[in-house]
Parts: C-alpha cells; sequence; structure tokens
C-alpha cells in the first residue's frame, strides 16, 4: 500500500531473460501486486518469473500464447489490475530501465488525488541528452511535438516514456481491448484519456541505459508509422471531443486552416520549380499561394491556441519529491 492505495505494477516482457530478475528484485515493498505479461518470449523469461515467484507471493505470471505487442501486454495488464480494483496501476518495463526509486514520485500525484495520469518525463534534467542514444532523442522530440497536438495535451513531453502511473478512474474507464498494441501505445493512450478529460501529470525520472537492454525500435520506420497513427487519432478526438460529447468552433478553425494551408504549400512549391526551372510567374499566382499559405497557417495557429487553452485544466506537471 502506498499512502492508503493499493499499487499493482504491471511489467511487459519480452525475450528478458537476463534482465527481468533486477526489474523483480528492486521492487518496492509498498507495491501490493506485480503482474508480469509474459508476451510469447521464446527464451527463459517464464522460467525467471516463476521462480522469483515462489520467493515473492505479489508476482502473478500472465503469458500469451502469441506476441500481442506492448500495447497488447499492457492491455493485460491494465484489464488485470482493473479486475482487482486497484487503486493505481504503474507500469515498469522488463529491461531494467526504469529506476525502481522513482516510482513514489510517479504514483504521488495519483494517489494524492492531483491527477489521474503520471507519466516519466527523463527530459527535467540535463541527464537526459548524454544518456539517451541520439537517435531515439531525436525521434522522441519529433514524436512529442506530434503527440502535443494529437492529444490536446499541450504540456506534456517525452510522449514515449512508459513509466506511468493510472488511477482507478481511468483505469475502469479506458476500453484496453481497444487501445493500439504497438510502440505507438502512450500516444494512443493520450488522445483516450484527453477525450475523457482526465488530468495528465509529468513527473521527472532518471534515463537509465547501459544494462544489457536491447531495443526493437527502429526510429526511421516508427517515425512514419506513428505518425499515421497520430494523425488518425487527433481527428478522432476532434470528432468525439468537439463534435459528438461538446462543441467547440476550434474544429472549424482546424478545417479551414488545413484546407488553405495545404494547397498553398503544395501551389507555393510547384510556382517555386516553374521559376527555377521553366520560366516567370505571374505575380497574381504568387500571392494566391501566399494568400491560401499565411492565411490557413494563422488559422491552425488559432485552431492549436484554443485546444490548448481548453484543455489547460486537464493537464499540468509537477515536479515530484522522492
Amino acid at each position: 500500500m502506498f499512502h492508503g492505495k493499493s499499487v499493482t505494477v504491471i511489467v511487459p516482457a519480452f525475450n528478458e531473460e537476463r534482465l527481468i530478475g533486477r526489474v523483480l528484485d528492486t521492487m518496492p515493498r509498498f507495491v501490493d501486486h506485480v503482474v508480469v505479461v509474459d508476451d510469447a518470449s521464446v527464451d527463459g523469461t517464464a522460467r525467471v518469473v516463476k521462480r522469483r515467484a515462489r520467493r515473492d507471493r505479489r508476482i502473478v505470471l500472465i503469458r500469451h500464447e502469441g506476441n500481442r505487442g506492448v500495447g497488447g501486454a499492457l492491455a493485460s495488464g491494465y484489464e488485470w489490475a482493473a479486475r482487482r480494483n486497484s487503486d493505481i496501476a504503474a507500469v515498469m518495463a522488463g529491461d531494467g530501465q526504469m529506476d525502481p526509486e522513482d516510482l513514489p514520485s510517479l504514483i504521488g500525484p495519483v494517489a494524492r488525488g492531483d491527477a489521474d495520469y503520471c507519466k516519466g518525463n527523463r527530459l527535467f534534467t540535463g541527464e537526459a541528452f548524454e544518456k539517451i542514444p541520439k537517435i531515439r532523442y531525436l525521434g522522441n522530440a519529433v514524436l512529442s511535438m506530434l503527440t502535443k497536438i494529437a492529444s490536446g495535451y499541450w504540456h506534456v513531453a517525452d510522449s514515449q516514456c512508459g513509466y506511468t502511473a493510472i488511477g482507478s478512474r481511468a483505469l475502469k474507464t479506458i476500453p484496453w481491448k481497444e487501445m493500439y498494441r504497438d510502440y505507438g501505445q502512450p500516444n494512443d493512450l493520450l488522445v483516450r484519456l484527453n477525450v475523457f478529460n482526465f488530468k495528465v501529470v509529468d513527473v521527472p525520472v532518471t534515463p537509465v541505459y547501459g544494462r544489457g537492454e536491447k531495443s526493437g525500435i527502429r526510429i526511421p520506420v516508427l517515425i512514419p508509422r506513428l505518425s499515421w497513427l497520430l494523425l488518425k487519432r487527433f481527428i478522432w478526438r476532434m470528432k468525439e471531443k468537439y463534435v459528438v460529447r461538446d462543441f467547440h468552433p476550434l474544429v472549424f478553425f482546424y478545417f479551414f486552416g488545413a484546407l488553405l494551408f495545404f494547397p498553398g504549400l503544395l501551389l507555393g512549391f510547384y510556382l517555386f520549380i516553374y521559376w527555377l526551372f521553366i520560366g516567370d510567374v505571374t505575380p497574381l499566382s504568387a500571392l494566391f499561394a501566399m494568400f491560401l499559405t499565411v492565411t490557413g497557417l494563422q488559422l491552425l495557429l488559432f485552431a492549436m491556441w484554443f485546444d490548448m487553452e481548453y484543455n489547460r485544466a486537464g493537464h499540468g506537471s509537477t515536479n515530484g519529491h522522492r
């Protein structure tokens, strides 16, 4: 128990035979349940977990017959926690990249009722740029910006950090079976949380690398795939939050902004290429392309500002205390 709240820690694991033991051995004592979801590992992950479970009765093993992806593993863990009426469900990866000393800071705002969902932010400290591999740091920055737009949580950064904690109300509201099943799970979840107006805060956590973990993330493949996912989730959020559940004119700003900006940008690019390789461009054509682009950009920026203001009460950040 933590401040009178029951705590379940979900540990998704795929082929983590070498590192899962360290994660389980360092689990804080206030944690009530440790749910390891073995996502069809082909190594000895399940054997290591079973051995630890004989010594630690808090440990529960869930095994998938087929690989469902990290999002699918988390969905199984969240559903288990919801059925057991856990007050807080936190996530710690099976590869040892999450410092257990940060767990009290992470679940603190949820336990106090100050937040519905807390996520770790590895970028608060100056250590992040030195510790996180540069290509992953760059990819994280791009995806964090896109996630801000798609989710409406404009003050939340480090969107790819999977070190999270969720309260019972949100835990029982989110339809876990519908959640995205791959590495875009944190991004998808943020969009869904925003539609239900849950409060999300960032908490500083320590980036941990160099313990022998092997990442399956390929940034050049991941960014285009998640960008497409975020575009779809953004459109879905606009419909669900600002049309179906409530109405806000920002949907018109986004719609007409996109309708003017992107054609204007394409027209401007076409005219530039035409001028570069063929000949002169009429001033009227150039002015028309500029009008479309500038007007569309202004509408999009207004829409973002409206979205930011509307969601200001639903997110924030906390420095946390250990």
